[in-house]
């Protein structure tokens, strides 16, 4: 029978949702920023293959001659980013939602599987849990590479004032790199993330809005057939198989 399973508590949802469009902002005035110094780009020598961007992607969107704007905005959204992402720490501590959240030494073998299954390449039906190993990967990275970005920020804003951080990084060059990396791999993430949402389907998404899921439930063990569940984060059972 169809029964409403909670899934996400309404914190981590308010922390997800205003997460969302503060990082999509963040990244959109930092190309305003990058604009006034737009030197990345993939190659070799004299070859390159893609630059990071070209002059027409800046005139599109109209990007180019931002770099005050570019600068006000993401200076404010840094503050909202960093307090958001460190309740949401705070709460998965505090809640214990840590526990669903962390990988562990099963996470990394099971990734592999969910990624084979999302390819059609493996059968065998995934352990019914709230997040999968894929999940708890790539949920703990975004996290990493949120302090990644605050810190690395701070290095280039501040390169004086914080010249021990800079120098940490491997000085103001190195670390504009590194912030220049993680904002690509939050592009990529949302691409991923996405796209996951779509293939999942609106059960999926009404569990991060509403933050229940309607599942078919045994009527004779009360037990979750497909959804989340209150298992542990990490199905040990995996490492038998």
């Amino acid at each position: 029978m169809k029964q409403l399973i909670e899934k996400h508590p309404l914190a981590i949802r308010w922390f997800h949702w205003v997460n969302f469009p503060v990082l999509s902002l963040m990244i959109w005035s930092g190309l305003w920023i990058y604009w006034a110094n737009d030197v990345y780009r993939l190659g070799w020598g004299d070859i390159t293959l893609f630059k990071f961007f070209p002059q027409s992607f800046y005139q599109a969107f109209h990007i180019d001659h931002k770099l005050a704007q570019g600068m006000a905005w993401h200076f404010v959204l840094m503050w909202v980013f960093f307090l958001n992402g460190l309740l949401y720490v705070l709460y998965t501590i505090y809640s214990g939602e840590w526990r669903y959240l962390l990988p562990t030494r099963h996470s990394f073998r099971e990734a592999v599987l969910v990624t084979l299954h999302d390819l059609g390449l493996y059968k065998k039906p995934l352990p019914v849990r709230k997040f999968n190993g894929a999940q708890q990967i790539a949920y703990t990275s975004v996290v990493l590479m949120g302090l990644g970005s605050v810190l690395t920020g701070l290095a280039i804003y501040k390169p004086t004032q914080f010249g021990w951080l800079t120098a940490l990084l491997g000085g103001y060059e190195f670390a504009r790199i590194l912030h220049f990396a993680l904002t690509i791999g939050y592009v990529l993430f949302f691409i991923v993330h996405i796209a996951q949402v779509v293939r999942a389907g609106w059960n999926n998404f009404r569990a991060m809005v509403a933050g229940f899921e309607i599942e078919e439930v045994d009527p004779a063990t009360h037990r979750v057939t497909a959804g989340p569940t209150s298992l542990p984060a990490a199905d040990a059972s995996l490492s038998s198989k």
